[in-house]
């Protein structure tokens, strides 16, 4: 229920909301190591409870309008989302963001689901700038950025610590009136 198609392969973007917290907690488990790579989650999502607690925190989101998360499927299997992490509908602006299973990497199933979300945060919310915050070694993750048609507005150096290191992070955006004209591959 709910689903969109993102394409001919058969994956599927849906919301993600708390009663899913075992299926979410599984995907976690099998992408625990590759996600947190990059991505605190997987410290943050440990059990079933904290599974739990995380899509609660979204779910909050979407009821007071300040947030989104939206599980990707292939061959009916959780492998990865899209957010929108913050979402100011009064400032006409949002902050997205993803991650992936291992398995399901290559498949350009997060460049569909982010284009999907963002589409959805400009034309039916009003958005006026989008922005992808990535830590500068996150090549995958810039490459998104990029076939989404946003520009590098900057580097923030040194600004993330992650698992005791200091990271660079680049802040990546889409205007509306960009996005609107974007080719839409």
């Amino acid at each position: 229920m709910y689903a969109m198609s993102l394409g001919d392969d058969g994956a599927e973007l849906r919301p993600l909301e708390p009663w899913q917290a075992g299926e979410f907690l599984a995907h976690m488990d099998r992408g625990r190591e590759f996600i947190g790579a990059r991505n605190g989650l997987p410290d943050v999502v440990t059990d079933l409870e904290s599974s739990r607690a995380y899509l609660r925190l979204y779910a909050e989101k979407v009821a007071t309008d300040t947030g989104r998360i939206h599980g990707i499927w292939s061959d009916g299997t959780l492998v990865g989302a899209v957010i929108l992490r913050r979402l100011d509908v009064p400032g006409g602006y949002a902050e997205a963001g993803c991650w992936l299973e291992p398995a399901a990497v290559g498949k350009g199933l997060v460049t569909r689901a982010a284009r999907a979300l963002i589409d959805w945060a400009i034309s039916v919310r009003g958005i006026h700038r989008v922005e992808w915050v990535v830590s500068s070694d996150n090549e995958p993750s810039i490459a998104v950025a990029r076939r989404l048609g946003m520009t590098r507005d900057g580097v923030l150096r040194a600004s993330y610590a992650y698992r005791g290191t200091r990271h660079d992070e680049e802040i990546w955006s889409v205007l509306a009136p960009d996005w609107r004209g974007a080719p839409a591959g």
